[in-house]
This record gives C-alpha cells, structure tokens and sequence, in this order.
C-alpha cells in the first residue's frame, strides 16, 4: 500500500520563517535581529561579513545570563554579494541549517546591492518550499 506516509517519503514540514535584514553598519543589523528574538524560539543567524567590533549577537555565560533559552546559533560567512558570487557559500549554509530547520532564519546581508535578486532566488526551488519569506528588516 501506497501513499503520503509510504516508505522513503519525505517528511513534509512546515517553511521556516526567513527575514532578510539589511542595514548599513554590522552593528545596526545585529541589533535588529536581537530585537526580535524571542525565549523559546529556536532561531539561527547567518551573517554575511565581519563584525565591527561591537557585536551585539555574542552570547557568552562569562559575560553573564543569556537572554533567550535556547541560545540562537549564530553563524558567520564571508562578504560578498550573495548574488553575484554564485549564491555557494550561502546555498551550504541554508542546506546545513535547513537539516535540522529552526523556528526562525535571518539572514544579514552586508551590501542590499542585489536584495531583489536574492529575494528570488530564495524563493525559487529548492529554497521557495523550505523558507516563508518574511518582509525585509531595515536596520
């Protein structure tokens, strides 16, 4: 007998909500995001460039009680359009964090240069079944 729940079938789950935050200065769009999240929601950060030097997604116990429980796993990349480098760096980080899907997913982006352009190609497959899209952050 056949069907949805048939051997080999892939578990459907519901699309990760994803916000794009964008926002001169890596300080300004940490800040934002920290703003937003939330006790109980297990989130995960990708954050595309280098800090400034006064990164507000650092959550160390020596410096104290951590706000959220569980602790948003908080993931850093290299700069570069996400566009234009061909989307790899990116596109292994999403299959990564997607095995195992958070509650939530933003996504920093040093440069809004292209932000339309990676818009799209997140919301085409295999990416537009596994992430909602949520309205941009504008740090």
């Amino acid at each position: 007998m056949t069907g949805p729940k048939s051997a080999g079938a892939a578990p459907s789950r519901a699309p990760v909500p994803t916000w794009l935050v964008i926002g001169s200065r890596a300080r300004e769009r940490e800040t934002a995001i920290a703003a937003r999240l939330e006790t109980g929601v297990p989130s995960v950060v990708i954050l595309e460039g280098l800090s400034d030097g006064c990164p507000a997604l650092v959550f160390d116990p020596a410096d104290g009680p951590i706000p959220f429980d569980p602790v948003p796993q908080v993931l850093r990349i290299a700069p570069g359009c996400l566009h234009c480098s061909g989307n790899l760096i990116l596109r292994v980080t999403l299959n990564r964090v997607l095995r195992r899907p958070p509650a939530r997913l933003y996504i920093s982006l040093a440069s809004a240069e292209h932000l339309e352009l990676l818009r799209s190609w997140l919301s085409e497959a295999p990416y537009g079944a596994l992430l909602e899209l949520q309205p941009d952050i504008a740090a």
